[in-house]
């Protein structure tokens, strides 16, 4: 038994229509379904509600609901905004930068290309105030991933003992390698 995939990840949204167009505008994608519903399925709460579905590419469903009868969305204050965000894939650098400029085109802020040593990044925020991700791979991705790979038990079992950052990929975020420093 393994899960296949994830069917859909959802977020609350301020508005249904302004949310479809934007995405649609904004990151191509297209609007796949709208539920509406005056009481929820699972708890049968009587809860009025428009539950919206986006096409995120390769089976990946983005999902929002509009909730009218409930109190402004708002945020968990007590985590740093560049945590909790959407990231999607693009194919390389080049549509990266090409989104970039489109965003920037839409009147977006955006944030980056930050290098992240197996991928790039730029950071924006959605007119619900998501912070959204688009990455691409980085040439050398394959292997920084294998690298990544070899470390990530150690690494979670130091950072479980101490909290602190432990070292073993510090290649991650330099272009050199030197077998020598990596088994350091």
């Amino acid at each position: 038994m393994k899960i296949d995939r994830i069917h859909h990840v959802a977020y609350r949204c301020r508005d249904a229509k302004e949310t479809v167009e934007w995405y649609g505008r904004v990151l191509k994608m297209d609007f796949q379904l709208a539920i509406a519903e005056d009481r929820v399925p699972s708890t049968k709460e009587p809860d009025p509600y428009m539950h919206i579905f986006l096409d995120a590419g390769n089976g990946n469903t983005l999902a929002f609901f509009e909730l009218p009868t409930k109190a402004p969305m708002g945020r968990d204050e007590n985590t740093p905004v560049w945590v909790q965000h959407i990231a999607f894939r693009v194919k390389d650098r080049e549509e990266l930068l090409e989104y970039k400029a489109h965003l920037e085109a839409q009147g977006v802020d955006v944030l980056g290309p930050t290098d992240h040593g197996a991928f790039h990044s730029i950071y924006f925020f959605d007119p619900n105030g998501h912070r959204l991700e688009l990455a691409c791979p980085d040439p050398d991705e394959a292997n920084m991933l294998r690298r990544m790979e070899e470390v990530k038990w150690k690494m979670l079992e130091d950072w479980s003992k101490t909290k602190r950052a432990p070292k073993h990929a510090e290649f991650f975020h330099r272009r050199e390698f030197t077998p020598e420093v990596e088994q350091a």
